[in-house]
């Protein structure tokens, strides 16, 4: 039976107010028929869901509201209803705390000696200031604790609306009941939560900054030549085809190729490398990258969602949407922990009635402080220590701390033209102990030229076409018009690097026919009713055609100076070798030191012939040991799993088209190119660049980014760790709780914007 094909669906969500709503709306989601796999951003406020094609949108924003959350319309602008709703919080923060200073004053009459009010008096103004705080200014946070007691879990707004209830309940208790009011301290909790809140918001919309600066690198207008004229239209209205006219300091508008004009380019937008490119007819150039000095005619040849930029920004949010796999933790502790604050709070409520002499010499030790008063009624400090441990106990800064890190971290990694797919990716990536290379085009430019076209002495030119004694030079450009004219049908560099430099040397090419290919290899065609061979010395074994000593003796020489050759044949005799030469890249030798630096090993892995690969190793300072050649596209992947076999944590860095099976069958699979050929790629991490020096940029913001998310997770376990036992004995106002429970949030969120300030 046919499997069904996969969709992704993203959902922008509402309603959430911690990470325990994230993961009542993962399983609700989850439980769709025909849904594969679902990850909830608690910091983006996102869902990612894939699914079988057969499910729709419908179907999912269904299961988002049967459990009390909402889906925003996409067709809406998101970021201004953030900003509104971000707003609302804002005014209603104000608006409480305008109704909660009188509360304020009122209490401080309470502790002072001034008799300008009467007990009852005081008493009932707290009440009458403390309802409306409590429950109008909060009804989100109440309508949020229902909506999550109706699913069968609780939230953070559980615990708040449990804590500020019964705290405002004191205020109508204290006229029949010998206890404490904190109908004050209620309405405090709330307005404090709504400023928490507030702030929470607004620091999470400043840590998700880098997913606004890549889309506001996009132009907004375009220059285009329509009917004779140039014309200014939105960057929405550019359609495949159109001449633009961009000027010298103008935004390139969107992806496509110089047509007319030279300049220099600046990409480091996009690739994080400062040094502007030349660009001229036929270049390709990236929307959004910034023209220098000249003025540039470029075809536009991706427009839409179909931009570099639009896919960076899609990969980006891909992955800030994904887990790291120590997240697997947080979200089994996240799932029991508010449960578990609830039992506390219950069991310090409890011991307090039951046992108040021991809570007592317990909480002597912080008889200092001015909110502690030993001498109250047990319920008074019951209900006291069980509110401060609710208000307290919050999974929110355990909730932020992977996300947020994860949401500056992979947007500072795209400004640098480093694009991790997903969270899984950065965490196994710092664990990376074994690189494999791929030579041409990652250690090497991959822009291969002909440096030498070798005959024999004794060769020459028969009238016919044929070779026999006679002049060399003849014989020269014959082997090289019968070489480039086969490889017409073939697709591999070192065969367009033939047929252009015939083409420089005048020489016409001719018709081939029955072409056939054996990659890795070498290729046959006839040409001129002759059969022609091109290719390696296996291929030329399998054909049977025997290796003259001359050629033999030219190949080593040829390959011991690193270059690349290839056998020109004519049925079944030998007659000429043609050898390329690969530039290898400015920095990579200063990168594969760098990866050495880290203790990593590096291996080259090749199709080329050992002794052209070795020299190239040798060059960049590689082990001749770990020179893996003459290994054929299909074959690398078995390369890869040796390693593997071997114990071994192996990233696999190649071009991501014909290295593909070996890029997933690495722990980390990382696509290396340049502009958009790198855009979406089948690999872990794509590096825009083209450069390994970007590789050593992804290894360190790895390590950065994990390090972070691990210090996040530090500091908000150690924060309840050592926040709910002082709260359990009465030793914690609950209005500190609440603000040391935000700023808790807040410092996680903080820390992990600093991701954007490192220097790579």
């Amino acid at each position: 039976m046919p499997e069904t094909p996969q969709e992704r669906t993203d959902l922008s969500l509402t309603g959430m107010s911690c990470a325990t709503c994230a993961s009542t709306i993962e399983e609700s989601l989850e439980s769709v028929d025909g849904v594969d796999d679902v990850s909830v951003n608690f910091a983006t406020e996102r869902a990612d869901v894939s699914h079988d094609s057969n499910v729709s949108q419908e179907q999912l924003i269904q299961a988002v509201e049967d459990v009390g959350y909402g889906v925003r319309d996409e067709l809406l602008d998101d970021e201004l209803e953030d900003e509104e709703e971000l707003q609302t919080i804002k005014r209603m923060a104000i608006r409480a705390w305008i109704v909660t200073s009188p509360i304020v004053l009122l209490m401080v009459f309470m502790w002072t000696p001034l008799d300008l009010l009467t007990g009852f008096q005081i008493d009932v103004l707290l009440l009458i200031f403390a309802t409306p705080v409590v429950f109008y200014y909060g009804r989100t946070t109440h309508a949020s604790a229902l909506r999550a007691i109706k699913n069968g879990t609780f939230n953070m707004d559980s615990l708040i609306a449990l804590g500020t209830v019964a705290a405002w309940a004191t205020g109508v208790m204290v006229f029949a009941t010998p206890v404490e009011n904190y109908a004050g301290v209620g309405a405090m909790i709330m307005a404090s939560h709504l400023v928490g809140t507030y702030l929470e918001d607004r620091a999470k919309g400043r840590a998700s900054a880098a997913i606004e600066g890549l889309v506001s690198m996009q132009a907004e207008t375009a220059r285009v030549e329509r009917d004779g004229e140039e014309v200014e239209v939105p960057v929405e209205d550019v359609a495949v085809g159109d001449v633009m006219v961009v000027r010298p300091g103008e935004k390139v508008p969107v992806d496509g190729v110089v047509v007319d004009g030279r300049s220099s380019v600046d990409e480091s937008m996009v690739t994080g490398e400062s040094d502007p490119v030349s660009k001229e007819e036929g270049d390709e150039v990236i929307g959004a990258t910034v023209n220098g000095a000249g003025l540039l005619k470029v075809e536009a040849q991706k427009v839409g969602d179909e931009t570099f930029l639009s896919q960076v920004v899609e990969l980006v949010e891909e992955a800030q949407g994904t887990k790291v796999p120590i997240q697997a933790l947080t979200d089994r502790v996240t799932n029991v922990f508010v449960p578990a604050v609830l039992t506390i709070a219950a069991l310090s409520f409890v011991l307090w009635l039951a046992v108040p002499g021991a809570m007592e010499t317990v909480a002597s030790v912080g008889a200092w402080l001015p909110w502690v008063d030993l001498a109250l009624e047990p319920l008074t400090l019951a209900i006291f220590a069980s509110v401060a441990v609710l208000v307290i106990a919050c999974p929110c800064a355990l909730g932020l701390a992977t996300p947020t890190a994860l949401m500056a971290g992979t947007g500072k990694a795209a400004e640098n033209g480093v694009l991790f797919r997903d969270g899984e990716a950065i965490q196994t990536m710092k664990d990376i102990d074994t690189v494999v290379l791929d030579k041409t085009g990652t250690i090497t430019e991959g822009n291969h030229s002909v440096t030498d076209v070798v005959v024999g002495d004794d060769t020459g030119v028969r009238a016919d076409g044929g070779l026999l004694k006679g002049d060399q030079r003849e014989a020269e450009r014959e082997v090289l018009r019968l070489a480039a004219s086969a490889e017409r049908g073939s697709e591999h560099p070192i065969g367009q690097a033939i047929i252009d430099y015939a083409e420089t040397q005048g020489i016409e090419l001719a018709e081939l026919s029955d072409f056939d290919s054996v990659p890795g290899k070498g290729i046959e065609a006839v040409i001129d009713g002759r059969t022609v061979y091109v290719g390696n010395v296996k291929f030329f074994e399998e054909v049977g055609i025997e290796l003259p000593q001359f050629y033999e003796s030219k190949l080593n020489e040829l390959e011991e100076e690193g270059k690349t050759t290839v056998l020109v044949g004519i049925e079944d005799e030998i007659v000429g070798v043609v050898s390329t030469a690969d530039t290898i890249k400015d920095d990579s030798y200063e990168a594969i030191e760098a990866l050495h630096d880290r203790g990593i090993e590096t291996w080259m892995i090749t199709g080329d012939n050992e002794r052209t690969a070795r020299a190239i190793a040798d060059t960049v300072n590689i082990d001749p040991a770990r020179v893996m050649a003459g290994v054929l596209p299909q074959d690398k992947i078995d390369k890869v799993r040796q390693l593997q076999d071997e114990g071994k944590e192996v990233a696999m860095i190649g071009d991501g088209i014909n290295d593909a099976p070996a890029l997933k069958q690495a722990n980390v699979g990382v696509a290396i190119g340049t502009g958009t050929d790198i855009a979406i790629q089948s690999s872990d991490v794509s590096l825009v660049r083209g450069s390994l020096g970007a590789l050593v940029d992804a290894f360190t913001l790895s390590e950065r980014i994990f390090s972070k998310i691990k210090q996040n997770l530090f500091w908000a376990f150690i924060y309840n760790t050592l926040a709910i036992p002082i709260a359990f004995f009465g030793l914690l106002h609950p209005v500190i709780a609440v603000v040391a429970m935000f700023t808790s949030s807040l410092s996680v969120i903080t820390n992990s914007a600093r991701l954007s300030k490192i220097e790579l």
